[in-house]
């Protein structure tokens, strides 16, 4: 396992961005510990006198998955509403009153819940179980006490640290993840080596990966740190291709030694030690949908530096 290492002017590892931040004692944690000293998530309960939703919706309302899955489980026959297979994305159910079955598992109305976790080093984004087929802790080890099924949105890899969404929403997951809405996540990265301008350059251009994909243009690069053998930076993207930073670094000839996200909008796991989580307020639930519809009617932006 990696050892830990706090980039300059953060917290946790994930708890701060930009130099002007302001700083907070760090305090030992405890793998696990929820921290519940914020106002509760806003979680509302599906009632039977509920105006008809299409079936989507409900699924991945209900947690079975995001929206754009739940159109593929429709179209692939795997979802029955009173007892007739349903292929026709269209379709509306009225939940709590309608039966509705997927793969013949009942799918019951969920409350929402919304979670913000601190990951630590060596656990696997995984909402499969508690421990992968690996033997390797999963983020679900942590989250001690939430009786729903929650899933992360998006991922950090197994090395990885930071801030980490986790919810039963499948429907405000997809739209956080997807690129349309760009929400923007931003990481401290540790880059071996001194990056020369023509590497700088590609970020704000785009960097072209192994594969062939080339990346939007970051939002964010600011510098944190650097040394004569390597470099902070604070990036800030609104994509969430796989390993997509590190693919970056690797396709520039600058591998990433550390990776922190230290926020996804404007949330971030200020209070929070490595291990621990908290609910969403209220408020920070609505931030978080206001903000994907807001730029879900935006124009794509421009070239950012």
């Amino acid at each position: 396992m990696m050892g830990k290492e706090t980039p300059p002017n953060s917290e946790s590892g994930a708890g701060s961005r930009g130099r002007s931040a302001k700083k907070r004692p760090s305090k030992p944690g405890k793998p696990g510990k929820a921290r519940n000293d914020r106002p509760s998530a806003s979680m509302r309960s599906v009632t039977a006198d509920e105006a008809p939703v299409r079936l989507q919706k409900y699924l991945a309302s209900a947690g079975v998955a995001s929206r754009r899955k739940s159109e593929t489980l429709i179209s692939e026959g795997h979802v029955r509403v009173n007892g007739k297979v349903i292929t026709e994305l269209g379709t509306k159910v009225v939940p709590g009153r309608d039966s509705v079955k997927v793969r013949g598992e009942p799918v019951l109305p969920e409350r929402l819940v919304y979670y913000l976790l601190n990951k630590p080093d060596g656990v696997v984004c995984s909402a499969e179980g508690t421990v992968d087929d690996r033997g390797r802790s999963t983020v679900l080890s942590l989250l001690h006490g939430v009786g729903e099924r929650v899933f992360p949105v998006g991922r950090l890899d197994y090395h990885s640290r930071g801030v980490l969404l986790l919810t039963n929403d499948g429907e405000l997951a997809g739209a956080l993840a997807h690129p349309r809405h760009r929400v923007v996540k931003t990481y401290h990265v540790k880059f071996q080596g001194k990056l020369e301008p023509q590497a700088i350059e590609a970020f704000h251009e785009g960097v072209t990966l192994d594969d062939g994909t080339k990346t939007l243009p970051v939002h964010e690069l600011l510098p944190v740190k650097e040394t004569t053998t390597n470099t902070w930076l604070q990036i800030g993207i609104s994509q969430g291709l796989n390993r997509q930073l590190r693919r970056m670094g690797e396709a520039l000839g600058y591998p990433v030694l550390k990776l922190i996200r230290v926020a996804i909008g404007d949330l971030t796991a200020d209070g929070l030690s490595e291990g621990e989580f908290r609910p969403l307020t209220a408020t920070e639930v609505a931030q978080l949908q206001h903000l994907v519809q807001e730029n879900g009617h935006a124009q794509p932006a421009g070239r950012r530096k």
